[in-house]
């Protein structure tokens, strides 16, 4: 049982995986940074409000007779930070490993194939095979094929 597990942490794609996790919190840090910093800014000035996170703000009344408030502007910043990192996913990782693989695939295309080792068909099999007992003496008569003059 501890063989198994053994065999499974140690897989390429376990490793992998925990590299990717811990890359990707580290990245979602400097993603959140860059959003609040820079995108919520712009944006909530642009929208009259001090942050995105604040701006389009729609105010519904209670049940209780007091309001509540809706913030539109938080979801944009959920929307924005979204592509923020699909974009940096697909520039800084997606696109270098597609063409990586292509260049792999083309430079297995240029190399000369090795013969495989196929097997000799039942028809060259059944000629050696001839072959080899048309050059061994025989030893109970005529048995031996005739040859062709």
């Amino acid at each position: 049982m501890l063989k198994g597990f053994k065999e499974f942490v140690l897989r390429g794609n376990v490793i992998d995986l925990a590299v990717a996790v811990v890359i990707g919190a580290a990245f979602t840090g400097i993603v959140n940074a860059i959003v609040n910093s820079v995108f919520n800014p712009a944006m909530g000035a642009l929208f009259n409000a001090k942050s995105l996170e604040k701006a389009l703000p729609l105010t519904i009344p209670t049940m209780g007779g007091d309001t509540a408030t809706m913030y539109f502007g938080a979801v944009i910043a959920a929307v924005i930070q979204f592509l923020l990192v699909a974009v940096v996913v697909y520039f800084a990782l997606i696109v270098p490993i597609n063409y990586l693989k292509r260049v792999s695939f083309r430079r297995k295309q240029e190399e000369p194939t090795a013969e495989e080792d196929v097997p000799p068909t039942e028809l060259e099999l059944l000629g050696e095979i001839r072959d080899l007992l048309a050059k061994s003496p025989s030893t109970g008569g005529a048995h031996s094929l005739p040859t062709e003059q």
